[in-house]
C-alpha cells in the first residue's frame, strides 16, 4: 500500500502545482486579457471570424449560445459520418480500409462530437490514417473546446449581474482552440514523441516475429493524437489496447505525462471560476471537493488491484505483484488502477489496462466515477459544469435548513434553476438505468456478452454508465459492436451530453439576469470546510446511491461471491 499512497501522493502534487497558474491564464483567455500568445493568435483569430461570417463581440442570451452549440456540433457530427463512409475514397489510406459499415460509422461520429469517444472497434484495422487524424483528432479538439465553452459560459451567468448574455459561443469555441488545447497538446505531443510514441504517414510494417510467422505493426500520426485524447479528456485511442498499447504508452514516464494531461485543464478551471467570480476561496473549495473524492477513489482501487483475488490466495498463487491480470508489466496493478481512476473522473476514457480485469471492488471504482456526473474534475468543461449542477443543489438544501432563500454568490437560487438542474441529474439516471435494463431484459443485449451472472450484469451497466457520462472506457467484456449496442449507446451518448447542458445553459442565463443581493449573517458560506463536506454530501445522496441497487447485484455480489471462493 505504500506504493499506492506514493504515486497517488506524487501525481496529485503535480495537478496541484498547476491549478493556480493554468486557471489564471484560461481566466485571461476568455476575460480577452492579454497573454503572451496575442501576437500570434490574434491575427489568425480575426481571419477564422472573417472567414466564418462571425460577430465575435456580439452577446448571445442562453437561447442563442445553445442554438450555435447545437449547430456546430450537429454538422461536425454529420462530416465526420460522412468521412468515415467515404474513407476509401480519400487520401492517407495507405492499408485501403474499406468504408465503415453505416450503424457503426454513426455509434463513432455520435461518441467523438460528444467527447465521449467509445470505440466498438479497432482503431487501427478500420480507419484510414485520415479518418483518425482529420476526423477523429480533429473532434478532439472541438469536442474539448465545446465543453470548455459551456463552462465558461456557466461561470459567467454566476458572475455577471443582471446581463442577458452569457457570452458568445463561438468566440469561447475559437479561444478554447487556439489559446489552451493547441499550445499544450503541441507540448504535450513532443514530450510523448520523446518517449518514443510513433508520428508518420506509413503504411503499416509486416515484419517477422522470432518464431518465423509474420505480422503486421500499424503506423500513422499518434503522438499529435495521443496528446489531445489525454488534454480534451477524449479517450479514443489510435490502438484499439489504447493506452496499453507500447506505440502509445510505451514507458511509466510517458504514463506520467498522460495522467498529468488527464487533469490539468479540469483542474485549473477550478481556479477560473474563483479567479473570475472574484471568489478564489470558494474556487479551491470546488477543487478540494473533487479532490477528496478522487484520492477516495484512487486509494480504493489501488489498495484492492494490489490485495488481487482471495481465490488465488487460496491456491497458493504468489500475491507479490498483486493482481496482474490485464495490466501491462511497465505499469503493474498500482500504475493501472490510478489511471483507471483518474480517466473515469475525467470522463476520458483512454485506459491502460482492461477494467474487466480488475477485482469486483477495484472495477466498482470506476463505475461509480461515472455515475456520480464525472464531476471529479470530469470532462474538460463538463467536470467544473456538473460539479456546478452539484452546487445549486447543495445551497437549495442548505437554504432549507435554515429556512431562507438559497443564494449562491449573491444569486437567489429559485425554483426555476433547481428543477432544471435535478433534470439534468434525472437524465443521466434515465439514460443509464433505462438502458441497463433493455440490454439485460433483450436477446439483442444478452447476445454480446462474454460474462453470466454478477460480472455479465456490471459489462452492460458500464457500458450505459460510460456512454451517457461521455466517458468511453468498457469493461471491455461485452462485444458491442453489434445492431443494438452501437444504435442504443449512441442515443445514449447524445442524451448524456447535449439533454444536459441546454438545462445547465438554461441557468446560466437565468443566473446573468439576477441582481446580487449584499451577503448578510443567514448567508451560507459556500467557500469553507462545512461547504466542501456539505457538497460531498449531497453528491453522494444524489449519485451514489441513486445506483446503489444495480452495484448491490454487480460488483458488490461479486465480491461476496469471490469471498466465498466461489467462481462463475
Amino acid at each position: 500500500m505504500l506504493d499506492v499512497f506514493l504515486k497517488t501522493g506524487i501525481y496529485f502534487l503535480l495537478v496541484l502545482a498547476v491549478v493556480k497558474p493554468l486557471g489564471i491564464y484560461m481566466k485571461k483567455v476568455f476575460s480577452k486579457e492579454r497573454t503572451f500568445l496575442d501576437p500570434v493568435l490574434v491575427p489568425l483569430e480575426r481571419l477564422l471570424y472573417r472567414v466564418g461570417g462571425v460577430n465575435a463581440s456580439k452577446e448571445q442570451g442562453f437561447v442563442a449560445y445553445a442554438g450555435s452549440m447545437m449547430v456546430f456540433n450537429v454538422v461536425s457530427l454529420v462530416v465526420l459520418y460522412a468521412m468515415e463512409r467515404l474513407q476509401h475514397l480519400l487520401p492517407l489510406n495507405p492499408d485501403k480500409m474499406p468504408a465503415v459499415p453505416a450503424a457503426l460509422a454513426w455509434n463513432t461520429a455520435v461518441s467523438f462530437t460528444t467527447n465521449t469517444n467509445w470505440q466498438a472497434y479497432s482503431g487501427e484495422s478500420t480507419m484510414s490514417l485520415f479518418t483518425q487524424m482529420a476526423g477523429l483528432a480533429v473532434h478532439n479538439f472541438a469536442s474539448a473546446a465545446t465543453g470548455i465553452a459551456i463552462a465558461i459560459a456557466f461561470v459567467r451567468g454566476v458572475a455577471r449581474v443582471e446581463s442577458k448574455g452569457i457570452g458568445n459561443f463561438w468566440s469561447d469555441l475559437v479561444r478554447a482552440t487556439l489559446w489552451v488545447l493547441l499550445p499544450l497538446s503541441l507540448a504535450g505531443a513532443v514530450v510523448l514523441m520523446s518517449q518514443g510514441v510513433i508520428q508518420n504517414f506509413k503504411a503499416s510494417e509486416t515484419v517477422t516475429t522470432l518464431e518465423g510467422a509474420t505480422q503486421k505493426i500499424p503506423q500513422g500520426p499518434i503522438a499529435s493524437q495521443e496528446a489531445i485524447k489525454e488534454l480534451g479528456t477524449n479517450g479514443g485511442g489510435f490502438f484499439n489496447a489504447n493506452s496499453a498499447h507500447p506505440y502509445e504508452n510505451p514507458t511509466p514516464f510517458s504514463n506520467l505525462v498522460q495522467m498529468f494531461l488527464i487533469f490539468s485543464v479540469g483542474a485549473g478551471l477550478t481556479y477560473t471560476l474563483g479567479s473570475m467570480t472574484g471568489k478564489t476561496r470558494h474556487g479551491w473549495a470546488v477543487f478540494w471537493s473533487m479532490s477528496i473524492l478522487f484520492l477516495v477513489g484512487a486509494l480504493t482501487a489501488g489498495f484492492f488491484e494490489v490485495r488481487g483475488n482471495s481465490i488465488h490466495h487460496g491456491l497458493g498463487v504468489s500475491t507479490a505483484m498483486g493482481n496482474m491480470e490485464g495490466k501491462e508489466v511497465r505499469f503493474g496493478p498500482v500504475d493501472s488502477a490510478l489511471f483507471a481512476t483518474i480517466t473515469t473522473d475525467a470522463s476520458c476514457g483512454a485506459v491502460n489496462s482492461m477494467h474487466d480485469s480488475f477485482t469486483p471492488l477495484g472495477g466498482l471504482v470506476p463505475l461509480l466515477n461515472i455515475q456520480l456526473g464525472e464531476i471529479i474534475f470530469g470532462g474538460v468543461g463538463a467536470g467544473l459544469y456538473g460539479m456546478l449542477l452539484f452546487v445549486v443543489l447543495a445551497v437549495f438544501i442548505a437554504g432549507l435548513m435554515v429556512g431562507r432563500t438559497p443564494e449562491y454568490l449573491g444569486k437567489k437560487i429559485e425554483a426555476h434553476e433547481v428543477k432544471l438542474a435535478m433534470l439534468s441529474v434525472l437524465i443521466l439516471t434515465f439514460s443509464i438505468l433505462v438502458g441497463t435494463a433493455l440490454g439485460v431484459a433483450s436477446k439483442a443485449g444478452l447476445s454480446s456478452l462474454n460474462n453470466q451472472g454478477p460480472h455479465g450484469l456490471s459489462e452492460i451497466l458500464y457500458a450505459f454508465t460510460s456512454a451517457t457520462g461521455n466517458n468511453g472506457s468498457a469493461f471491455a467484456g461485452l462485444n458491442a459492436n453489434s445492431d443494438f449496442y452501437n444504435v442504443a449507446l449512441a442515443i445514449a451518448m447524445f442524451f448524456g451530453r447535449f439533454l444536459m447542458i441546454i438545462p445547465l445553459l438554461g441557468i446560466a442565463g437565468s443566473l446573468a439576469a439576477k441582481k446580487k443581493v449584499a451577503e448578510s449573517i443567514g448567508t451560507f458560506p459556500v467557500d469553507g470546510p462545512v461547504f466542501v463536506v456539505l457538497l460531498i454530501g449531497v453528491i453522494l445522496i444524489v449519485g451514489a446511491l441513486t445506483f446503489f441497487p444495480a452495484l448491490a447485484l454487480g460488483p458488490i455480489v461479486e465480491h461476496l461471491l469471490m469471498g466465498a471462493g466461489k467462481l462463475f
